[in-house]
């Protein structure tokens, strides 16, 4: 669970720069983002990807490479070395910000050498319907990581350690899902495609008794090196769901250590989430993908959504303490396979509404925080420039509010399509109070009660310049700009 107010920021979007930079802007950083109120850290894959030190992490090569060994065309990651980064986790400690690691347990790519094994083809589309006899195919399934010699870990692997691959270099124009004999796909998983288990790579055989317990030795010896806190698992929806809490238990056991994870279910579908939920106990908190979602669509809308639904079908509405709050992330930015952005314009609401309200446990997105400019092909082929700005200012703003005042009670005022409102009362140790009105059309005023008799609010965002005074029973008329959002702290009596 996350400490109280906590707040998690994502310190990397896609086109973070292939400079090997990263990790020292994490020491470099770490500690002014501790005295603005980030509270932990979700850092990307630390260990070497199939494509070296160009790879975001997500393409696993070697999980023991930290960006120690010459393999796959460089020593470092696209973030760093080792060293580096083990000085980046060092740092997060003195300031006493947690650090959460990236892990990826569905895929491997990259490999060494290629093997001949049996398999039979499936439909990409259709992963129940067979589509083709069994026939021998070669593939990329040895990983020998012959640039680390055996250090850290002996094992080498093969075929025999997946489930199922995406290709046949003997056929290399037929599109379909190999599984090897013997094997098949997890029933666990997403339904989406009829089995969604195989993503992409070589998809790993997570029962496999040498793949199980060379996981959890990973875990063990990367928790010891690095003291991190907790683990962001990726793409959860492919992999059996009930590894996860099995993982984090034994990994737990060995190194005495209570790890926080979130896992990366990119569904709308509450159902879903649920399902992975119960799964695993309540073990393992999830991204609350439909929430962004209606921040997506809110913002492409304009004043024609209506923001009394703005938290319908989210995973925080009917778990408060297993959803990770995000507007965006890697994968919504524009450019990328989940595309999904949402508009500038409503970014401050967005934020606004995961950073000053009681529940989730909200994420800032490294490129909303620090903005963004880079350069890729769309899906039509064409390339484009992008440009996210910084909404700094305002996220500053928030987290100030959420760090001194955002205790408390909360009420909702969420009775306008385009105007909505809701206060927090405060505690013994942060009183005083905040109110907060956005809207998506015309400018909007709330009349609401924060529990404070005769005290002065001004707007933290500087929006608007008056200051506001409760009556004898805490309540006052609050107001926003059209298409803004406006954070009424107490002023200095």
């Amino acid at each position: 669970m996350s400490e109280l107010n906590g707040v998690m920021m994502q310190f990397f979007h896609w086109y973070t720069p292939n400079d090997g930079t990263l990790w020292k802007q994490v020491a470099e950083q770490v500690t002014e983002l501790a005295e603005r109120g980030v509270t932990s850290l979700w850092l990307p894959p630390a260990y070497k990807g199939a494509g070296g030190g160009y790879d975001v992490g997500y393409g696993v090569y070697d999980l023991f490479d930290l960006g120690e060994f010459d393999q796959k065309g460089s020593v470092r990651t696209k973030y760093g070395t080792k060293d580096e980064f083990l000085a980046a986790c060092q740092a997060a400690t003195r300031a006493n910000v947690r650090i959460y690691a990236d892990a990826v347990f569905n895929h491997r790519m990259g490999g060494d050498a290629q093997e001949t094994a049996l398999a039979t083809p499936f439909s990409p589309d259709n992963r129940n319907q067979q589509i083709g006899e069994p026939r021998e195919i070669k593939v990329w399934t040895h990983f020998n990581f012959a640039g680390r010699v055996g250090k850290y870990s002996t094992m080498q692997w093969h075929w025999y350690h997946f489930d199922s691959v995406g290709e046949d270099a003997n056929n290399p124009d037929f599109n379909a899902v190999y599984v090897f004999k013997d094997k098949g796909f997890d029933e666990n998983v997403d339904q989406e495609n009829g089995n969604y288990d195989y993503l992409m790579g070589c998809d790993v055989d997570v029962f496999h008794p040498e793949v199980r317990g060379e996981l959890e030795y990973w875990g063990e010896w990367f928790v010891n090196l690095t003291d991190v806190d907790g683990f962001r698992f990726d793409a959860v929806k492919h992999v059996d769901h009930k590894f996860f809490e099995d993982w984090l238990n034994a990994v737990g056991a060995r190194t005495d250590k209570d790890l926080f994870a979130v896992g990366e279910y990119w569904s709308y579908e509450l159902a879903s989430l649920e399902h992975f939920i119960a799964t695993t106990n309540g073990r393992v908190t999830l991204f609350d993908a439909p929430l962004h979602k209606n921040f997506h669509d809110a913002s492409k809308a304009g004043n024609s959504y209506d923001l009394r639904q703005i938290f319908d079908g989210s995973l925080v509405a009917g778990h408060p303490t297993l959803a990770v709050t995000l507007v965006d992330n890697h994968d919504s930015q524009p450019l990328q396979a989940l595309e999904s952005d949402v508009d500038g314009w409503f970014k401050p609401l967005a934020y606004a509404l995961i950073l000053l309200r009681r529940d989730g446990y909200p994420c800032i997105f490294h490129a909303d925080y620090y903005g963004a400019q880079y350069k890729d092909k769309g899906r039509d082929g064409n390339e484009y420039e992008i440009v996210i700005d910084s909404q700094k200012f305002l996220i500053d703003c928030f987290l100030e509010a959420r760090k001194s005042v955002a205790f408390g009670e909360q009420y909702d005022y969420f009775d306008h399509p385009n105007c909505i409102g809701w206060t927090r009362l405060g505690n013994d140790e942060h009183p005083g109070g905040l109110a907060v009105v956005l809207s998506n059309g015309d400018a909007g005023t709330k009349w609401m009660q924060v529990g404070h008799q005769n005290r002065v609010y001004g707007d933290a965002t500087g929006h608007i310049k008056e200051t506001v005074t409760t009556n004898e029973d805490g309540w006052a008329q609050f107001t926003c700009l059209g298409g803004k959002v406006s954070v009424w702290t107490p002023r200095a009596e």
